[in-house]
């Protein structure tokens, strides 16, 4: 015999209530004769209804031979009001009416239903109903009541966890629970828990998900003894959070239906037939071949959005090129939703490629209007932004609440140490997702960050790089690349281009992951996915500033307003953050400075890859390839633009070839500079080499002699690392991140920030004295070798375990 024992009908108050309203939906719209209807179609052998407080659902049905009346009670534990829900079964209206007398103590109606022999078991045990739940109030439970629920509404994980520790009970662990909570039970062998199964099915959609099976039980009373004596076996799945998203959009999809009579549409509109399909417990008539011609004719008549067109236009015209371009959804369309189990993930694609669609359009509309400075016209593509988010928002909900019961679970596996089959939970395991804008573009974030993926694959670290980038292969096993919804180039840095990702399918991937930790890289559309990600699970959020942007925008765009607009947002950004990582003491004293609270700033280690820089690798390199001979190779790589302060250079560097002649400049890397910079050093000792990598870099490095950097914008410069690891004399500016990175008169000179006489005499200084050169030469290698890449990894991995636990590390001032 089997029943669904946790099913809902109209009569349900649920605990998801202030979610529905959310969405307008104060109640469902399932009878309670057509959910007999379909729970016997599952193949289920009795019926029961356990709406929320109340029996009138069940007193609908009473009349048949089948039924039989039950409620889920919410009941509380009377010290903090945590509040829990308990399974009642086979009552009548007597019984009904003294549990809701005394369901404010959970202790109380413990009590009562075990004196009055009442058939009962705890719902859903590890879902937190109220926000309230603790290890400590399930320790209580476990001494409270004899019988489980394995819940076909929550996380699989849960059930799998719940299972486990109920089968490895002990006597032993009663008792010990019993004395520290001074706690007795009261009934029978307490270490030996009975478990059933139920759907917790609110929309029809999911009716004997999970059910209860009692082998041989005849009828309904060899049921419920069946349960009492441990013969009740849970049967079926758990589900997630797409299920549950899915279960919201039927009930906010038959609210409206019954409200405003949507069948009058349905069987003539094809968008609707198809919500029909997927949003209704049952099948409809067939649809005909006139409507399916229609909805392959609808969306074909424009090709291209309007610029004044509506979001709901944009998510009518998306939704039907969905369907008909989905096997998978026009079947569903043609034959009904139950010819497909997974019914639930089909509809998460649907809803992810529509609202990719709708964000391609107006993110488009919002970057043009930004372009053209059309300030008044950005606020139609906020509202339109509002609208999607209304849209997605049963998605974020669910991701929300399923993330935040995951701490709950990992402690009560702790507790208990049973091991789970298939389920990989470690005591305090660190699994991080580390989101960047950047990764196939050549930058010194990029190639950190590509470094750090590599090297946590041979540390043995979990560690994912996620990142947006159309037509790339990830480089590395850990590296999880997005296809992006949209594509949008930067005027002013071409080279930098903004990728908007699929939100939804990166929220997915998250979840789905188990990350517990996030790290933002960039503040851009990435990274504002990652805070919004961090943010809907719950899971701890940092970032680390790598890039100056308000100063790169004002020297690449020379507005001063630009600047301070994108102050604005960069402080708002990492203000979300737990905490913030800085490469340099200066870094973190101007973001002090700005407003951001100095607790929060971190300096974090970094590294650079001494093997692949290194002295040995001095060949003649440029000799071979630009036939340069025994000029003095003063050389600078980077990226060749304005914001590098490489104006000051080409001032300097006219000045320094005038009285040391046989100096010779070398520019290593490409940008909007560049031809510029050409035109303005035309006639004069320079070589411009554009963008080198590999071997061909590091040899580039070795075979030069002397290195100047004059940006004042880098917050660190990977490229005075790589220099000096290739036992090359530094020249930096005395503002930024790269003055950190040398020990002045020692591994090379610090000058004050764009001061021209200072920068020539330095350069002068170490090009006329070989000597001097070669000792800084071998003080900079030493120096790198005490920071090898792979050693600031490890010291940097640690930033994620402080950041699980309440000992964190010093704040930057203290640490510096």
């Amino acid at each position: 015999m089997k029943i669904d024992l946790h099913l809902h009908s109209k009569h349900s108050k649920r605990p998801s209530q202030w979610v529905l309203q959310k969405i307008g939906c104060p109640e469902s719209f399932t009878d309670p004769l057509a959910l007999h209807r379909i729970t016997k179609k599952k193949g289920m052998s009795g019926m029961t209804l356990t709406d929320h407080n109340t029996i009138n659902g069940c007193l609908e049905i009473a009349h048949l031979p089948d039924a039989f009346i039950s409620e889920e009670v919410t009941t509380y534990f009377p010290e903090d009001r945590c509040k829990v829900h308990l399974l009642v079964f086979n009552i009548d209206e007597a019984v009904h009416q003294d549990i809701q007398k005394i369901r404010e103590n959970i202790f109380d109606l413990a009590v009562y239903l075990n004196k009055n022999k009442i058939v009962h078991a705890l719902a859903h045990p590890l879902f937190s109903v109220n926000d309230r739940l603790t290890l400590g109030h399930f320790e209580k439970l476990l001494l409270l009541f004899k019988t489980f629920e394995l819940n076909g509404a929550r996380d699989q994980n849960q059930n799998m966890v719940l299972k486990a520790v109920l089968e490895g009970l002990s006597q032993r662990d009663i008792e010990n629970l019993a004395d520290q909570h001074g706690l007795q039970p009261c009934f029978n062998q307490p270490w030996k828990k009975n478990q059933i199964g139920g759907s917790d099915d609110h929309s029809s959609l999911n009716i004997a998900r999970m059910w209860t099976e009692v082998p041989g039980a005849k009828n309904l009373n060899e049921f419920l003894e069946g349960i009492n004596t441990g013969r009740s076996r849970p049967q079926g799945r758990g589900s997630g959070p797409r299920t549950l998203a899915h279960n919201l959009y039927g009930i906010a999809y038959q609210f409206y239906n019954h409200r405003f009579n949507l069948d009058r549409y349905s069987h003539r509109d094809f968008l609707m037939r198809f919500l029909d399909r997927m949003l209704r417990p049952e099948a409809r008539s067939q649809t005909s071949f006139f409507l399916i011609l229609k909805g392959f004719w609808g969306p074909r008549q424009s090709n291209r959005f309007g610029a004044k067109e509506k979001v709901q236009d944009v998510l009518r015209r998306e939704g039907e090129r969905a369907v008909i371009n989905d096997p998978d959804l026009m079947t569903i369309l043609k034959s009904g939703r139950q010819e497909h189990r997974d019914s639930e993930e089909i509809w998460f694609r649907f809803v992810s490629q529509v609202c990719n669609k709708v964000l391609h359009h107006f993110g488009e509309n919002l970057i043009g209007r930004l372009s053209g400075v059309n300030f008044f016209s950005i606020f139609d593509s906020i509202g339109a932004a509002a609208s999607l988010y209304s849209i997605m928002a049963p998605y974020f909900v669910s991701f929300g609440l399923f993330g935040r019961d995951r701490l709950l679970i990992e402690q009560v596996q702790n507790r208990f140490r049973e091991p789970v089959p298939g389920l990989n939970l470690k005591e305090n395991s660190i699994k991080v997702a580390h989101f960047t804008d950047t990764l196939y573009e050549i930058n010194g974030v990029a190639l950190t960050l590509l470094q750090q993926a590599k090297t946590a694959l041979a540390a043995g670290k979990d560690l994912t790089v996620i990142t947006c980038a159309r037509n790339q292969s990830p480089p590395f096993d850990n590296v999880r690349n997005f296809k992006p919804v949209s594509v949008y180039e930067l005027p002013e840095y071409p080279e930098q281009k903004l990728f908007l990702p699929p939100f939804l399918e990166m929220l997915n991937h998250v979840y789905e992951m188990g990350y517990n930790y996030i790290h933002s890289a960039t503040p851009g559309p990435v990274g504002l996915a990652a805070l919004a990600i961090a943010r809907i699970l719950g899971l701890p959020i940092s970032g680390t500033y790598h890039t100056a942007i308000p100063q790169y925008a004002a020297r690449l765009t020379g507005d001063e307003a630009v600047e301070q607009l994108l102050w604005r947002y960069t402080l708002w950004y990492y203000d979300q953050m737990e905490f913030i990582y800085v490469p340099s003491g200066d870094i973190g004293d101007e973001l002090a400075a700005k407003g951001l609270n100095p607790a929060k700033i971190r300096l974090y280690p970094r590294g650079v890859d001494i093997e692949t820089f290194h002295p040995a690798h001095r060949n003649g390199f440029f000799d071979r390839r630009y036939n340069l001979g025994r000029k003095i190779k003063l050389l600078y790589v980077g990226r060749v633009s304005k914001e590098k302060n490489l104006p000051l250079l080409v001032e300097v560097f006219r000045e320094l070839s005038r009285v040391v002649p046989e100096v010779h400049l070398i520019v290593v890397g490409d940008g909007p500079y560049l031809e510029t910079m050409k035109e303005e050093l035309a006639g004069r000792p320079v070589t411009f080499t554009g963008y080198l990598q590999g071997r061909d870099l590091a040899e580039a490095y070795a075979s030069a002699d002397l290195f100047v950097f004059p940006s004042t914008t880098d917050t660190f410069g990977n490229v005075v690392l790589e220099a000096q690891a290739s036992g090359l004399p530094v020249i930096v500016a005395d503002f930024g991140g790269p003055r950190e990175n040398v020990l002045p008169g020692q591994t090379g000179i610090v000058v004050p920030s764009n001061d021209p006489e200072s920068l020539v005499q330095a350069m002068h200084d170490l090009a006329v004295d070989p000597f001097r050169r070669e000792q800084m030469s071998r003080a900079a290698r030493k120096f790198m070798e005490s920071r090898s890449f792979e050693r600031a990894f490890l010291k940097h991995w640690q930033i994620y375990t402080h950041g699980l636990e309440v000992d964190c590390p010093e704040p930057m001032a203290k640490a510096g």
